[in-house]
């Protein structure tokens, strides 16, 4: 099973903070809109969501059909062949993908930790 680019999502206090935060440790504005609360920040290979007002926890994201810049994959794990894997796994969704649909999707899983894991594909 392959998941796709992954970034951490980050429920922040204040986005200008953060961002100067990130930035000091060398990661760059990659996508989002300061203006509406959100960036993406990136260094290399990893990639850093800032949101604030979004939700209350930090979130581990995969997004299926990309890699860490964006850029469509032609060969991957569409989030409904994910989902269907770990269903039959005995793995519990807390929101789930439809199954009868092509394209954009996600669902929502948490690790035994309580931690929000999202398998959102955009392609």
């Amino acid at each position: 099973m392959t998941l796709g680019a992954f970034s951490i999502s980050l429920a922040v206090k204040d986005i200008n903070t953060s961002k100067a935060f990130y930035e000091n440790l060398g990661f760059s504005v990659f996508a989002g809109q300061l203006e509406n609360n959100y960036l993406i920040m990136k260094n290399g290979n990893a990639l850093v969501g800032l949101f604030q007002g979004m939700f209350e926890n930090n979130i581990l994201t995969f997004n299926p059909g990309w890699d860490e810049n964006a850029n469509v994959l032609k060969d991957f794990d569409d989030v409904r062949t994910i989902q269907k894997d770990l269903k039959s796994k005995g793995i519990t969704l807390e929101s789930e993908a439809n199954e009868t649909t092509n394209g954009p999707a996600s669902f929502v899983v948490l690790d035994p930790d309580g931690n929000v894991v999202l398998v959102d594909q955009h392609v």
